[in-house]
């Protein structure tokens, strides 16, 4: 326990102090090496930022500035280049005249020291664009700034020439025609995605006839959720078809234009991260529906295995099954859902590894600080591994007694005579009666009169029992003929004798056989004159 302790606060010393602001560290005398070097964070604050000059929505080419100033430089290139090649587009005869030129080189004192910087400067028909500096030459990874000036005159040189032939008449009208041929297209996928999903919704499925009579039920109803499960994924990515037919679609229609192909940019730039977000939401929704598919089919050939089955069995595994099939769709949920998480932080640029170190810490601290969750998800795992009980059965445990209507790994609950929902933590489990695992039994204890016959007391009593056993609205409940025991007491104070009887029936089954018996044995014990002792 020391050394757990030991290891415990030396892995929290060094991730606080991996984790701790500048300031923080600098406050602490015992650790005077943690304040970062001047010349690294001047290094840092001059690292360049880069960014695309574009024309009609497609790159043109990029350039970088000083950390805090790219967007400024930035947006008054792109306005620049805007206006001046919009001038150029509305003359039907003007010529493209790009070109570079090299300014005086005017020379800077900084701290004591003179530096001459060089730049080149890039005109637009006469007009000036932008300056190419040195930023620009490290980006591109050239020695001069002649080589990245003139790569650049040649990038506005394409581009506005092709911007411009794109403007021509006949060109609009083949774009137009592309255009119209993708709508056809889409509106055929469409009809053909939303035809194939209706057919298959006409289509059911051949009802399963390879399970026992016993079985049926229970693996008819895991093949229903199956299908279910899967008819609803079908669903989801019929939609997600239709919308990328439509979303894909017509962003391609708003590419094809030299007018539209900004805005395509700009949905596409705007719709990254919910397209992102929404693809991971889907995609995790639809794991989780194929997940609970995979277990009613795990869970059903498990009904099915001869392995299993016993006279006894179908009832329990019923139970069983559907326990099972519950905790395991809630661990499958979770798990999803928080692998699912972490995808679309990591798609949003968040850093997962301290994400989660910090999940692990709080994982610890929690685990710490909540010791009875554990002890109740040890105890329901055990609860359910070892079949103490499960959905539907009726238990005691202490002072409640009820049926079970939810198990899980923290709780049950339970629901009483009464119609209260009583919930018990797992671990506060430890002595618990099942009153219907594999089968229940009626404990009757009929009272007679001092002076009857007790022979012919017990035979009627055993006759009522087997008639009943015989009885075909009663002998699917009832699993052994009734025992008569014989007299089980004597009631002095009341002048009588007790008998108990034993009935063996089907589980949860026990109450109703009991009333139907005493029903009956009332009956015949008015037609042989067989009086019951009153007190």
């Amino acid at each position: 326990m020391r050394f757990q302790f030991v290891a415990i606060a030396f892995s929290s010393i060094v991730i606080t102090v991996g984790t701790m602001p500048k300031a923080t560290a600098q406050q602490i005398p015992l650790l005077p090496n943690l304040q970062t070097p001047n010349f690294l964070i001047n290094e840092l604050e001059k690292a360049p930022e880069t960014g695309w000059v574009y024309l009609d929505g497609r790159r043109l080419f990029q350039i970088a500035a000083p950390k805090g100033n790219l967007t400024q430089r930035l947006q008054e290139i792109q306005q620049r280049l805007d206006q001046q090649s919009q001038e150029y587009f509305q003359k039907s005869d003007a010529e493209l005249n790009v070109e570079s030129r090299k300014p005086e080189k005017t020379p800077t004192t900084k701290n004591g020291k003179t530096t001459v910087t060089e730049t080149v400067v890039i005109l637009l028909n006469g007009q000036y664009l932008m300056t190419v500096n040195d930023y620009d030459a490290s980006l591109q990874q050239q020695d001069t700034v002649d080589t990245v000036a003139k790569q650049i005159v040649e990038k506005l040189q394409q581009g506005l020439k092709r911007a411009k032939q794109e403007r021509e008449t006949n060109s609009l009208i083949k774009q137009g025609q592309i255009a119209v041929a993708a709508g056809v297209a889409m509106i055929v996928l469409s009809w053909g995605v939303y035809s194939y999903q209706h057919r298959r919704k006409k289509y059911k499925a051949e009802p399963v006839t390879t399970a026992s009579a016993a079985t049926r039920p229970i693996t008819i109803q895991l093949n229903q959720q199956e299908q279910k499960h899967i008819t609803e994924v079908k669903r989801r990515l019929y939609q997600l078809a239709q919308a990328t037919i439509w979303g894909g679609g017509s962003l391609y229609i708003l590419g094809l234009f030299p007018y539209t192909r900004a805005l395509q940019q700009s949905i596409i730039f705007g719709a990254q991260i919910p397209l992102k977000v929404g693809v991971v939401a889907l995609g995790t929704y639809v794991v989780i529906r194929l997940s609970y598919a995979l277990i009613d089919r795990f869970s059903s050939a498990l009904v099915n295995s001869a392995v299993l089955l016993t006279p006894e069995a179908p009832e329990r595994i019923q139970l069983r099954v559907s326990t099972i099939s519950g905790v395991s769709k809630s661990i499958a949920t979770i798990t999803c859902i928080v692998v699912g998480t972490l995808l679309a932080l990591g798609f949003l640029g968040v850093e997962l590894v301290p994400l989660l170190a910090g999940a692990s810490l709080v994982g610890v601290a929690v685990s710490l600080a909540s010791q009875s969750l554990i002890k109740d998800a040890i105890n329901g795992f055990l609860i359910i591994l070892e079949d103490q009980y499960a959905l539907g059965d009726y238990i005691t445990v202490g002072t409640f007694s009820g049926l079970v209507e939810n198990l899980n790994l923290r709780m049950t609950q339970v629901r009483d005579g009464e119609g209260r929902l009583i919930t018990i933590p797992n671990s506060e489990i430890k002595v618990v009666a099942n009153l219907s695992s594999r089968w229940s039994r009626a404990d009757l204890t009929i009272p007679v009169a001092y002076q009857t016959d007790v022979d012919q007391a017990i035979k009627l009593i055993q006759k009522v029992g087997v008639e009943m056993d015989e009885d075909p609205l009663w002998d699917h409940q009832i699993l052994e003929t009734p025992q008569v025991l014989g007299i089980d007491n004597f009631a002095v104070a009341e002048k009588g004798f007790l008998i108990r009887v034993w009935i063996k029936t089907q589980p949860l089954k026990q109450w109703s056989v009991a009333r139907e018996y005493r029903r009956r044995l009332k009956i015949a014990f008015d037609q042989a004159g067989i009086s019951i002792f009153l007190p």
